[in-house]
């Protein structure tokens, strides 16, 4: 247990709870056709957003942890970071720590992907540190033949997009170096297949799956062309005239006989080394998903199947992943259960472990049972598109009963609609997830003004704000028919941070770094304690 706080210096606990709205998936776009957010009628968040104090938050990248500020925010870092009040490592950081530690070796994953007649490795071929690295792909080599893996292929991307354009060969020397050393042990270790990054695999965003079907051929079918091996197929095609390792063409690994040596098949194990999610998701959506229809697979060899990282936490893909989240101590809710403030967290189904488990640092159950009350709200059967609605009124229900005579001091709640009917990819379903949501808003603040509390409306990070597919050059992706591309991912786009005090004493602080994780000091200190050490400025101050 924490060490219970000292009192804020500088502000006095209303009689009524903080509460902290997140709009799940809500970001600030640009205001374009395909801005969910700006395009529906949301006159309570408009006004939140114009007529009261409000700024925008960074949600993704460094600041939620994420190695890159090319990384999109996600449900789990997002949440991870308000709950925490400050940033934890996340992706290539924490699996350099697992591999250092043996942690990673220690995992049930790790236990079944080593059972598999072959363990295939698939990822990215470079020391980027973007989407995977080199290092890693030597250390799980490594450890395998020291766990008894007899047979083992490896699946490169080659890079030249986050390294040199035409630097494959830096890697491909050691790498073949290293698997003639495990050969030297009686090891059947090999290369099985290869592409360039931007023409197979690791396709994102829904935006060329035929760079995933073409990957799929390659790795699992070993259809491609063939080399005797990895040197001798950058090299020949380099002297070919591809200059950039990001564009090289699919290719497989040949024995003596001409057969692939690759190839996917039943009782395999695979394991998928990139750590970000962006260019994971598709190809791990193939080898996992059952009802499948975005190519045909032919035969879907039966493997278990695994990822570096959990690539999409709200859809928990893949089920199977190597490197768990951050351990992470000191929480917004441990100090509140420290200082005997009583506490409400609601969501959907979809999001209510994002309001408990990942706001209170991956911890399961309740910190105090006697302090907390956590209400779980079943999401609708029928599709999304059909329900954008979900169960908004049924939470405001609950959450406003706790705002006006439940004796709670905080109480948190979670709408999932702009990012559950964001993913969808329907632009006009998401417009009504998101109208309802606001419905809902307005029911909030007249509770809040009831009771004598302070509202906190805010996101866990951007999705609706952005339903199609961008060009580099800004303009729509569009399909055959001249449609645009429906975009389904999330979005690096900043998230309101708007401030409802009905008394008017509070406004935002002058904050050129404002985060997310800034929300866990606003909490506490609007709760009537100190900032902890360690944690991140608070986002309001007296105006």
């Amino acid at each position: 247990m924490v060490t219970p706080l000292s009192a804020s210096p500088w502000f006095t606990p209303r009689p009524g709870p903080v509460v902290l709205c997140i709009l799940d998936g809500v970001g600030i776009g640009d205001g374009r056709e395909d801005d969910a957010v700006a395009h529906a009628s949301t006159p309570n968040l408009d006004l939140l957003r114009t007529g009261h104090p409000c700024l925008p938050l960074m949600a993704h990248g460094h600041a939620v942890g994420m190695p890159s500020e090319d990384d999109l925010g996600n449900s789990e870092v997002g949440h991870n970071a308000m709950g925490a009040g400050r940033v934890f490592s996340q992706g290539a950081m924490l699996v350099n720590q697992a591999i250092a530690s043996g942690a990673a070796w220690e995992t049930d994953t790790w236990r079944g992907l080593i059972q598999g007649s072959t363990l295939h490795l698939l990822g990215l071929f470079s020391d980027g540190n973007v989407h995977a690295h080199v290092d890693h792909l030597h250390a799980l080599i490594r450890r395998a033949a020291d766990d008894g893996v007899r047979r083992l292929r490896v699946h490169v991307l080659t890079d030249g997009r986050d390294v040199p354009s035409q630097s494959a060969l830096t890697w491909a020397g050691p790498l073949e170096a290293l698997l003639d050393e495990m050969k030297a042990r009686g090891l059947d270790y090999q290369v099985g297949s290869g592409g360039g990054r931007m023409k197979i695999t690791m396709d994102r965003y829904q935006a060329d799956w035929g760079m995933v079907e073409a990957g799929w051929r390659t790795h699992v079918r070993g259809e491609g062309r063939p080399f005797p091996s990895l040197t001798e197929a950058i090299t020949t095609l380099y002297a070919e005239g591809y200059h950039e390792d990001q564009w090289l063409p699919a290719f497989v690994i040949t024995g003596a006989d001409g057969a692939p040596t690759g190839r996917i098949e039943d009782g395999d194990s695979v394991f998928f080394f990139n750590f970000r999610g962006d260019r994971a998701l598709e190809i791990s959506r193939a080898f996992t998903e059952e009802r499948f229809a975005a190519f045909d697979r032919g035969h879907v060899p039966s493997v278990y199947y695994a990822g570096m990282l959990e690539y999409d936490g709200d859809l928990h893909i893949p089920a199977h992943y190597l490197v768990p989240p951050p351990a992470i101590d000191r929480t917004v809710g441990e100090y509140l259960a420290a200082a005997g403030k009583r506490t409400f967290a609601i969501s959907e189904t979809q999001k209510f472990g994002h309001v408990t488990y990942f706001f209170n640092g991956n911890r399961s159950g309740r910190i105090d049972e006697a302090l907390e009350e956590y209400v779980e709200i079943a999401g609708p059967t029928l599709p999304l598109e059909q329900r954008p609605w979900m169960r908004t009124d049924t939470i405001t229900d609950a959450a406003v009963e706790a705002i006006l005579g439940g004796g709670f001091d905080h109480v948190r709640l979670n709408y999932p609609n702009g990012d559950m009917v964001g993913h969808t990819g329907i632009l006009e379903a998401t417009k009504v997830g998101l109208e309802a949501v606001d419905l809902q808003l307005a029911r909030l603040m007249r509770a809040v003004d009831e009771a004598d509390g302070i509202l906190l409306v805010t996101a866990d990070h951007g999705n609706a704000d952005q339903m199609y597919l961008h060009n580099k050059d800004g303009s729509f992706a569009l399909d055959a028919e001249g449609v645009p591309l429906p975009a389904t991912a999330h979005t690096t786009n900043p998230v309101p941070f708007a401030v409802f005090d009905p008394r008017g004493e509070l406004t935002v602080a002058d904050l050129p770094d404002a985060q997310l994780a800034m929300i866990g000091t606003t909490i506490l200190e609007l709760c009537g304690l100190a900032r902890p050490e360690g944690y991140l400025p608070g986002l309001v101050r007296r105006s």
